[in-house]
């Protein structure tokens, strides 16, 4: 811990000394307490131990009643929280003991080294610390109770104990009374967040507790040491982050970045990835530089492999001096000047901030190698230097998660995975790891020998910025890794030695081995068969039930595709585990039962509202029984909760579109970015409207536009979605014309290379046009077109000239809307050019004058609406091109006349006598007068 660290949990300003103090450790015994704390002696601060502090003997003072209690009831939280409120520990004290058990069980679970201390031995009455199948008992109903709205722990975790102590005694009535204790909001937010990272799902229960506590935070730290206040915002960002508030997290690590000094930026270097490359190319890279400096001097860090790749480098040779970064005035002077392959070493906290980027980008962009891509640079920029055991151990660890999916990275990831993992079990639990002769991998490291590591007090300092995995953790995402490489045998062995009985059962699964997972399964939940001639359908449910029955029921459902399983599921866990109503709302779905679906959906959210695919799908369910306010709600919570999904805010605009309830302009529906229009309440104050229900009939119009506008941006490569956006901001009064602009154009750049001038919506476009046009001339001051002037004129112009001109083929209209825009511009020129185009569409269709009489005539529309521009433009002065001032067309009756003949000529045959001819006629006898 930091000094800022020491002094916040004494109550005391940053300016405290350090309780190494030998004088102020004499006359204080918190600070003999804060100093074992510190050196990570957590066996002195417990209350069961042989080396405790004469200051926490009392709470081992328990009585026989005591000791009965606990081993009849097996019920730790009840026998802890009667010892703390029968007895008078100073509240310091107590929460230092609290802390101490949660570092103890990260160290026994996380980060090692091994324990030097039992903890039954430390934590329980001597005489219950003495039977092992107590202890064992013990251990299994403490992890049952870990259990939160149905969500379960792992059932094998080591140590519980430890976890159990500190989250009872941090979480005690005893320490919640006391005013004093600046940071115990933030130990409490920290136990309960590790005792979440620990179940299989979110829960809503802890998520709320946890930000209740770090709401009362800001105001504690902000006067202390930055370097807390640093802490802090990557704390936070690492919850958030969690909880998928990926926004939220990435503001609050520029402010940590801000406070630390941390300047960085990723941008493009030229340089060599491989051996045989000639000239250098444009490399991503992240340049960061900490304020201050890096440490001193170089920290253990964890066995890193080589690549040992026969085409790609170690690492990328980047061009010496010369080096010119992409985009360099837009970096700061000093990531300009580092050189990209020799960086100088980041203080750890800003290693952190880094590593916890990659999650953000992770989270937010799609699961593809650009997203990678762009991960990969941040670990390599940590991994440059060690700083820290354990940020340099997340460092590798995400590396090789990112190297996993390229084929020449694809072994050193694994093997730097199996690496970490075989250093995490080894220092968490003293043993040397082997594994049996069948396992594809037949070499590990041996155990490093105990100088080549890190202490556990520099293990410990950065733990609750990171998102380190527990150690059966790494173990599952190995087996998970060998899975995806084709290593079902060893990924099962991993499984099975850890007893992940769910994990073992969907592994035979997916290679098709139904029965072998079916039995799997059903041995966790049934008693062997008494005989062999006994049916399965016999077997009886094991009594107790095991805590993770509601997750085989919901797994053994999905195998036999069976909706009684789910309900099975649900009955179990008392109601309460989520999973299976989501499964059997999916089942219902896939049957079009959307009302039962519907109903499971819900049921679940009562239980997990944070689960954002259950808002998802109900909202679906809504859409298809045509529930739009349902839909709206549903869909309004999916982009709460997470603000990226595009789908989710193009089905709100779909939802809010069809909703016939029309909302009070007061009272619309709103989201952060969906705020009504300043302009609306501008309007409804000079109206006398302000504070009144008033009805807007365009509500639901503008709020579906707004989400559209959303779902576009997140997805902006989705033609639908943009012509979605383009007809509603069309249709709103009065049409929002630059998003019709906005859209138009896009339309056109993803469709037009499939779908040529088919991608122009010609309606819109048109009315486009005529609204620049009209809204100039009916203004009081009318000044045509300024191509200087920047605004809605000159990009309608420019989506003319540069989108829809090149693709005009044979839409005749396209041409007339240009010769209107043309006209307007006062190039007549243009104009009659773009007249003399539309009527070559209509004539060079095929058959026309074989056709029907209405193609006839539109023939012959074509071709008097021709005429009719001859004769207004072509005495007209030219004002484009070099023939400025000379009229558009001297010939233009020689013109006219001449297309009236030939189409004459060409219909007398089948069209002599019809209305078309006569008009026809008409236009030539008045072309001669």
């Amino acid at each position: 811990m930091t000094t800022a660290e020491w002094s916040l949990l004494r109550g005391l300003d940053s300016k405290c000394s350090s309780p190494t103090d030998a004088e102020q450790t004499d006359a204080d015994p918190n600070l003999e307490l804060l100093h074992e704390l510190s050196e990570s002696n957590f066996e002195r601060l417990f209350p069961w131990s042989l080396s405790r502090a004469a200051v926490v003997a009392d709470l081992a003072i328990c009585s026989d009643s005591d000791v009965e209690y606990l081993r009849s009831t097996k019920d730790y939280a009840g026998f802890l929280e009667k010892r703390l409120s029968a007895t008078d520990i100073p509240s310091f004290t107590l929460m230092y003991m609290g802390v101490a058990g949660v570092q103890a069980f990260i160290q026994s679970n996380i980060t090692g080294p091994p324990l030097s201390f039992s903890p039954e031995r430390v934590l329980l009455p001597e005489e219950l610390a003495e039977e092992p199948e107590f202890c064992r008992e013990l251990s299994k109903a403490i992890i049952a109770s870990l259990s939160i709205d149905g969500e379960t722990a792992y059932h094998l975790i080591p140590n519980a104990l430890l976890l159990a102590f500190g989250k009872v005694v941090l979480n005690s009535s005893v320490l919640k009374k006391s005013s004093k204790l600046e940071t115990l909001p933030w130990w409490r937010a920290r136990v309960n967040f590790l005792h979440q990272r620990i179940l299989s799902e979110v829960t809503a229960t802890l998520h709320n507790i946890i930000y209740e506590d770090i709401g009362k935070l800001p105001d504690r730290i902000s006067s202390q040491d930055s370097d807390l206040r640093a802490k802090f915002l990557i704390e936070k960002a690492l919850i958030d982050t969690y909880f998928s508030y990926d926004s939220k997290a990435l503001k609050e690590l520029e402010e940590a970045a801000s406070i630390t000094g941390l300047k960085y930026a990723i941008t493009g270097v030229l340089g060599k990835r491989t051996k045989f490359q000639q000239t250098d190319t444009s490399q991503l890279v992240v340049l960061a530089r900490s304020a201050d400096g890096g440490p001193s001097r170089a920290t253990a860090k964890p066995k890193t492999l080589d690549l040992n790749d026969d085409t790609i480098l170690e690492a990328i040779d980047f061009t010496p001096k010369s080096t010119k970064v992409q985009a360099e005035s837009t970096l700061s002077t000093e990531l300009a000047s580092l050189d990209p392959g020799n960086q100088p070493q980041l203080q750890p906290l800003d290693a952190a901030i880094l590593l916890l980027i990659t999650e953000t980008i992770k989270n937010t962009n799609p699961a593809d190698g650009i997203t990678r891509e762009e991960m990969l640079p941040y670990a390599e920029r940590v991994l440059q230097h060690s700083v820290n055991w354990e940020i340099y151990t997340l460092g590798l660890l995400i590396r090789s998660r990112i190297e996993g999916y390229k084929s020449r990275t694809v072994e050193r990831g694994l093997l730097q995975l199996q690496a970490v993992v075989d250093q995490v079990i080894a220092d968490t639990t003293g043993a040397d790891i082997s594994y049996g002769s069948n396992n594809a991998v037949s070499t590990f490291l041996p155990k490093p020998k105990e100088d080549s590591v890190a202490p556990i007090k520099e293990r410990l300092l950065y733990v609750h910025q990171l998102s380190v995995p527990t150690r059966w953790e790494l173990e599952a995402e190995l087996a998970s890794r060998w899975i995806s490489l084709g290593g079902i045998r060893t990924a099962l062995e991993i499984y099975e030695r850890l007893e992940m009985w769910a994990e073992v059962a969907l592994c035979l699964a997916a290679t098709e081995k139904e029965d072998k997972a079916r039995k799997v399964i059903q041995d966790q939940l049934f008693h062997p068969l008494e005989s062999e001639d006994d049916s399965g359908d016999s077997r009886k449910e094991i009594e107790p039930i095991p805590p993770n029955a509601p997750r085989l029921w919901c797994i053994l459902g999905d195998i036999d595709q069976d909706p009684n399983h789910y309900e099975r599921s649900w009955e179990v866990s008392r109601g309460r585990y989520a999973r299976a109503k989501r499964s059997l709302g999916r089942h219902y779905f896939s049957q079009r039962e959307y009302q039962k679906s519907a109903e499971a959906y819900m049921e679940s959210l009562k239980q997990n509202p944070l689960n954002g695919p259950s808002w998802f799908a109900l909202g679906c369910c809504w859409l298809e029984l045509e529930n739009w306010e349902g839909a709206v709600e549903a869909f309004s919570r999916t982009v709460s909760l997470d603000e990226t999904d595009a789908e989710a805010w193009s089905n709100l605009a779909t939802a809010l579109l069809r909703r016939k309830t029309e909302l009070p302009a007061q009272s619309e529906w709103r989201n952060s970015d969906l705020d009504q229009d300043p302009q609306d309440e501008k309007t409804n104050y000079e109206n006398g409207l302000e504070g009144q229900m008033v009805v807007d009939k365009e509500n639901n119009k503008r709020s579906a536009l707004r989400a559209l506008k959303r779902a576009s941006s997140l997805k902006n490569d989705s033609w639908r979605l943009w012509e979605n956006l383009l007809l509603i901001s069309a249709s709103v009064s009065p049409p929002a014309y630059l998003d019709v602009v906005i859209a138009l154009r896009r339309i056109i750049e993803i469709r037009k290379d499939s779908a040529g001038e088919a991608a122009i919506d010609v309606d819109v476009l048109e009315m486009l046009v005529r609204h620049i046009i009209t809204s100039d001339l009916e203004s009081n001051n009318p000044t045509g077109y300024d191509p200087k002037k920047p605004g809605l004129q000159k990009m309608v112009v420019e989506l003319m000239e540069k989108d829809v001109v090149p693709l005009i083929t044979k839409e005749g209209r396209l041409w007339k809307i240009y010769a209107k825009l043309a006209l307007w511009r006062k190039k007549p020129k243009d104009a009659l050019d773009a007249e003399e185009k539309a009527w070559r569409t209509v004539n060079s269709r095929p058959n026309t004058i074989d056709g029907t009489e209405r193609e006839w005539d539109e023939l012959v529309d074509a071709t008097i609406d021709l005429v009719d521009a001859y004769q207004s433009l072509g005495e007209i002065e030219r004002t484009e091109g070099l023939g400025a001032g000379e009229p558009v067309a001297k010939d233009w009756r020689f013109k006219a006349r001449t297309t009236v003949r030939g189409v004459m000529g060409q219909g007398r045959q089948n069209w002599e006598g019809t209305k078309g001819w006569e008009r026809l006629q008409e236009s030539l006898e008045g072309l001669k007068a």
